[in-house]
């Protein structure tokens, strides 16, 4: 089946006061008809940057200068403003990391639901506001709520109100950038059944954006592990958990506390800059490798559908 997204050896780079920054290094990665893709990472590895570059959200400084985006066979890259009004929401929408940023707080919910549907499908407001009554069932919110101001809501609701806008256009594909950050446990586990309901029942693809490893295997079929702008490590979800390859999946893995078994030492890592001409988690690495100091090692298959940026020769796993 022919993936519903395609991203192939994309480069961001963040330009000025003389200086640039990559935020995106060669990332290559592909989205599956109903496949729900994680990708992992630390704060900074250049999660959003992708999301935003998919989406063509991203502002100066930051431009795309390598690569290609497509979406089911066509370049997202070439799409004129005209189009990519008609593509955003309708083909692929998102859920940003802070609801409360994301909705605003001046008009009431119903409000805003109902703009999407006059914007975009040109509905009558009595049936948009129809229509978004529905919108909150779907998603476990009583329709009365659209009276509500965001600041009534509790952070879980709005999170879910914020879902309910990303699906209200029926897109193929949902990009979900950190949707449980600042949320409590208990409240992550029922975004997350809410997630995988509707991914069922309407079918769309998810790029799913996290730095917890926990909760990504939970959700995702395949995931990815980014470190200083690369994809470091991919594989099936549940493979990639049960034996990482790079050891800064590894180390990302050790970062959070079983819930269950024996109570067990954390393992951090300091802090360090990436250098360009070299594997930029070389200088945190528990592994004592000469070798991944002179080179940026590239991302190869090892085994079917099982990617790594790393020399397997002579490595302790």
């Amino acid at each position: 089946m022919d993936p519903v997204l395609e991203v192939r050896d994309l480069r961001v780079e963040y330009r000025g006061d003389g200086r640039t920054v990559v935020g995106a290094d060669d990332v290559s990665f592909e989205i599956g008809a109903g496949e729900i893709f994680g990708l992992a990472g630390e704060s900074g590895c250049g999660k959003s940057t992708i999301a935003n570059a998919v989406m063509r959200l991203l502002k100066p400084p930051a431009e795309i200068t390598a690569g290609s985006i497509r979406f089911q066979g066509g370049d997202v890259l070439a799409l004129d403003a005209r189009e990519l009004r008609a593509f955003r929401w309708r083909q692929i929408a998102m859920v940003f990391q802070s609801a409360m940023n994301s909705l605003n707080p001046v008009l009431t919910i119903g409000e805003q639901i109902v703009d999407i549907f006059t914007t975009h499908e040109r509905m009558k407001k009595r049936a948009a506001r129809e229509r978004a009554g529905e919108l909150l069932q779907l998603v476990g919110i009583d329709p009365g709520r659209l009276k509500a101001y965001p600041h009534q809501l509790s952070g879980g609701m709005r999170q879910r109100v914020v879902i309910a806008m990303a699906v209200a256009l029926r897109p193929r594909l949902l990009i979900m950038d950190e949707p449980t950050t600042a949320l409590d446990v208990v409240v992550q586990q029922e975004i997350m059944a809410q997630i995988r309901d509707l991914q069922r029942e309407l079918g769309f693809s998810i790029l799913f954006i996290t730095h917890d490893m926990s909760l990504m295997v939970e959700l995702s079929d395949r995931m990815g592990v980014m470190y200083g702008g690369r994809i470091v490590e991919l594989a099936g979800a549940k493979e990639l958990f049960a034996k990482p390859l790079h050891p800064y999946t590894e180390a990302l893995m050790n970062a959070f506390p079983p819930l269950t078994g024996p109570r067990r030492e954390l393992t951090g890592l300091f802090d360090a800059p990436r250098t360009a001409d070299s594997c930029g988690f070389h200088v945190r690495c528990p592994e004592d490798r000469s070798d991944c100091s002179m080179n940026i090692p590239d991302l190869r298959e090892v085994a079917p559908g099982r990617w790594v940026a790393r020399s397997l020769e002579g490595a302790s796993r």
